[in-house]
């Protein structure tokens, strides 16, 4: 057991091979969920897992769930794994990397004839990214119990189009979800911010992610000729919108250190060029690893909100759409990582995830932990996403041993 290693050119030949749907001239994926691509990438998962003996189950938000058999059925799996959706401009990284460090763990454990005493199984979670369909971890949030199955299947896209019924056009809709024990997870990723990469660290041990809070906001004023209506008597929502976006730039910086404040997305109506925006949506995320500095970031922001409305004499809809409070993962997997970077000397260090994972979600059900490793310039929601299969191969082996260590084996 304490030479058991994976085949890291096997991993980064997979990474690349699912790489090739949704491609992207820069280098990145396109692959919303949901999508036919989605379904294309989910596909040949599944068509791997089973070739690797894998018995494979779906449930009815599509998380996939490929097990691996262990000595002992009857005990709850030891887990893996992340997301295949993407980002419209995403990397080839983020999220494949987890799913497929988790196959590569399946099949090294063949190769070495490698019996676990508690079955071992790789998850695809739906829509991680949030994306196409919000909020972001549907997948695993109702596997948790933290959304009800019956509104997520009615979430919609821009299009008007509902999640559940994507589901059941691709085939992937089953049956049940957050039925299934798991006796530990553990998710590898690519960082997605710059520490590991300028302190020299392969292996981040992730001790726990940041709280987050997401809004959407529709700001309405008033349609109007832009020649022939005076400045004074306009109801500008463009107006508004932008002062909220400098309202919330200022928030991530009054409440350093660590907090991270963005709005993403922002929808003008009608948008003519020549017509005062008449509403605007947009989303906004505050983050922050201390629970009580997010909620007085929380407190700060409807507070502003409301004065810009009130000042740009706009009607106001305000919702809070996801809220998860920072999240302490568990002391053992935490240890079960650490031990794995030590034990093949790769130089690591803790940190705190400054992104959502589906780990998140997980870890209100089941003792969980991550791991990370560096990506280039700690750039990611990003088509030029890079990280290295030295990295990549790394991480993957101290995921395999961690998992071990908590599944047992012989």
């Amino acid at each position: 057991m304490e030479n058991l290693t994976i085949d890291g050119q096997r991993l980064w030949d997979s990474l690349m091979t699912m790489a090739e749907i949704g491609a992207t001239q820069k280098g990145g994926v396109c692959r919303l969920a949901l999508t036919d691509l989605d379904k294309q990438s989910r596909d040949l998962f599944i068509e791997w897992c089973e070739s690797a003996g894998c018995r494979v189950s779906v449930d009815a938000m599509g998380n996939i769930f490929a097990r691996r058999p262990g000595r002992n059925d009857d005990l709850p799996p030891v887990v893996t794994g992340s997301h295949l959706d993407s980002q419209p401009t995403g990397g080839k990284f983020d999220g494949a990397y987890g799913v497929l460090a988790g196959l590569e763990v399946i099949r090294s454990l063949n190769d070495a004839s490698v019996e676990t005493d508690a079955p071992v199984e790789v998850a695809v979670w739906t829509n991680e990214e949030g994306s196409r369909f919000a909020p972001a971890m549907m997948g695993s949030g109702v596997f948790a119990g933290l959304f009800e199955l019956d509104d997520i299947h009615a979430t919609t896209d821009v299009d008007g189009v509902a999640l559940g019924e994507e589901l059941t056009r691709i085939g992937y809709k089953g049956d049940g979800c957050g039925d299934r024990p798991v006796g530990a997870y553990f998710e590898a990723h690519i960082e997605q911010g710059p520490i590991l990469e300028a302190e020299e660290k392969t292996i981040g041990v992730v001790v726990g992610a940041q709280g987050q809070r997401w809004y959407e906001v529709t700001l309405t004023g008033m349609e109007a000729h832009a020649g022939p209506t005076p400045m004074a008597r306009r109801r500008d929502a463009l107006l508004g919108a932008s002062r909220l976006v400098d309202a919330v730039n200022r928030l991530g910086h009054e409440f350093q250190p660590d907090a991270c404040a963005t709005v993403g997305m922002m929808q003008v109506r009608p948008n003519s060029r020549n017509v005062i925006p008449g509403e605007v949506f947009l989303t906004i995320d505050l983050r922050h690893p201390i629970d009580d500095r997010l909620s007085a970031m929380d407190a700060a922001l409807r507070e502003q909100a409301a004065a810009i409305a009130e000042e740009a004499k706009l009607d106001m809809a305000f919702e809070q759409i996801l809220h998860f409070e920072a999240t302490p993962f568990d002391p053992d997997c935490v240890d079960a990582v650490r031990n794995g970077a030590d034990r093949f000397g790769y130089a690591h260090r803790d940190i705190v995830s400054g992104a959502g994972h589906d780990a998140v979600y997980v870890a209100k059900v089941a003792p969980s932990g991550m791991i990370f490793v560096p990506c280039e310039d700690g750039i990611s929601h990003n088509e030029i996403e890079n990280a290295t299969a030295e990295d990549l191969a790394a991480g993957c082996q101290v995921l395999l041993h961690a998992m071990l260590e908590k599944a047992g084996a012989r």
